[in-house]
């Protein structure tokens, strides 16, 4: 398995089709409750601060992880995706629109 095997469009596509499962699968205001500035989506940036920092102790600074090169660029690149996250989420979280819109 290599890393980005997945094009941008079947991404999409799945994760519409993973919305779309959630959505027939609760009620329909359900999504309300994970939107930014929710306790939902804090649940979110919590979760995303927690793998990161698991990626670090656990993956990054295993001595297997630290004598290959490889292993250890895709766990820092991991770390470095989850932590990019962490960010973009608490910035949209902390700073929640007036309006929520829609599922992006």
């Amino acid at each position: 398995m290599s890393l980005h095997t997945e094009s941008s469009w079947d991404l999409e596509n799945q994760r519409q089709q993973s919305l779309q499962e959630y959505e027939s699968q609760t009620a329909s205001s359900a999504l309300d409750d994970f939107r930014p500035g929710t306790f939902g989506c804090h649940e979110l940036l919590d979760r995303t601060s927690l793998l990161a920092e698991q990626v670090e102790r656990a993956i990054l600074s295993h001595p297997s992880c630290l004598q290959n090169r490889e292993w250890y660029q895709l766990a820092w690149d991991a770390s470095a995706a989850l932590r990019e996250l962490y960010q973009r989420i608490g910035s949209e979280h902390l700073d929640p629109p007036d309006e929520a819109p829609g599922p992006n």
